[in-house]
């Protein structure tokens, strides 16, 4: 008999996010933790990380959130304002769902640096297919 996957086992198969250096830090019913440490290879020209680092960072949160119900859920929709750059250090993305619906999700991440001052805000709308994930739905 095989080993129970959890949804932390089931998003290690993210590759993108896994090669980006994303770690997955607390997860909870429609609310996920995340980090990620800005590595050189996060930096743009401007020498602070580029916006697709921390667009990854924030998805996987909201992707984790959003699939806590146990239900594949894609993203059809999302956004993402950048208030402050970072050169270094964590940057943290903590995902609420606002809005859970049998089809629709609605989840809002914000992202802050290691002293809490707010980085960006994502938001993101998901698609639930009728696809029911390997593990238990998150209480």
């Amino acid at each position: 008999m095989g080993t129970m996957t959890t949804i932390q086992d089931f998003f290690r198969n993210d590759a993108f996010a896994a090669a980006a250096g994303v770690e997955l830090l607390e997860v909870g019913n429609g609310y996920a933790r995340a980090r990620m440490e800005i590595r050189p290879l996060h930096l743009n020209g401007g020498g602070v990380c580029q916006g697709g680092a921390i667009f990854t960072l924030a998805d996987l949160a909201f992707a984790v959130a959003t699939n806590s119900h146990a239900q594949l859920t894609f993203s059809i929709s999302s956004e993402i304002h950048i208030f402050k750059s970072e050169r270094a250090g964590f940057l943290y993305a903590e995902a609420r769902e606002l809005f859970n619906h049998s089809r629709l999700s609605n989840c809002e991440v914000k992202i802050t640096n290691e002293r809490g001052e707010p980085v960006a805000t994502f938001n993101g709308t998901g698609y639930r297919k009728d696809v029911p994930l390997p593990f238990e739905a998150v209480k």
